[in-house]
């Protein structure tokens, strides 16, 4: 089942084209990685996709909604965590959960319950009472994390989501992402870490607003005559006009 469909999307602002006719489809459940380097065009096609960003032409479906005409059914059906830290970090750990239930329409008898048993999965049942701003950086993105698929969305989008934190957290962060999609949820995440993008089901490669590669891992490894995805990368980023190696 297709979750999220794109055909001959583009983008433009003025005369610069951010995205440029990009096609593909994700499937449910899919862990589907989205790269590029910097200036690719990967986090414009994102905010289309999360009905921020109007297209300039194309169609899009997200979660069975249009993305140019019914964005807001859209965005009440994903869930999102952006490149920065997206949670209050002068409110405690708890006032963060409850806040973003409440946005997402979830129930307050389900909240309270929901809330004890996500603090009691993460560890964090001392730290229920500390402000957010308190917490490591590791700790924070992972609440970042469970609050965006709180409300059991159909797909999250996360904008490189594990930048900055060290390796054994970016390891425990991709558990739980495996564990989300393991419940049904499509997970479209993009990230600099190309070691990260071989734990992906499937990985598009934008070069200058085009998607130049879309496949798994192990089938792009074979097609680029590539020991890892870092050379499948770097391979494709050298033909970029705008190279941001």
């Amino acid at each position: 089942m297709k979750v999220i469909e794109v055909e001959n999307l583009t983008k433009r602002f003025g005369s610069f084209t951010a995205v440029d006719n990009i096609s593909f489809s994700v499937e449910k459940g899919e862990i589907f990685g989205f790269l590029g380097a910097n200036g690719a065009g990967k986090t414009t096609a994102m905010r289309m996709l999360c009905g921020l960003l109007v297209p300039t032409s194309g169609k899009g479906v997200v979660a069975g909604y249009d993305i140019q005409h019914q964005s807001e059914k859209v965005k009440a059906s994903i869930g999102y965590m952006s490149q920065k830290f997206a949670l209050y970090e002068d409110l405690k750990v708890w006032e963060n959960i409850r806040l973003y239930a409440g946005i997402y329409g979830v129930p307050e008898k389900e909240t309270k319950e929901r809330t004890d048993m996500l603090l009691a999965e993460l560890g964090f049942e001392k730290e229920k009472e500390s402000l957010v701003k308190s917490l490591p950086l590791g700790w924070r993105q992972k609440l970042a994390f469970s609050v965006s698929i709180f409300h059991n969305p159909e797909i999250v989008f996360l904008d490189e989501p594990t930048g900055g934190v060290d390796p054994v957290t970016r390891r425990q962060f991709w558990e739980m992402i495996y564990k989300a999609s393991e419940r049904g949820i499509t997970v479209f995440v993009t990230t600099h870490y190309m070691d990260e993008a071989e734990y992906c089901n499937r990985v598009s490669i934008m070069v200058d607003g085009r998607i130049d590669a879309l496949d798994s891992p192990s089938a792009l490894r074979r097609e680029f005559a590539a020991a890892s995805m870092d050379e499948v990368f770097r391979h494709l980023a050298r033909k970029s006009k705008n190279n941001g190696l």
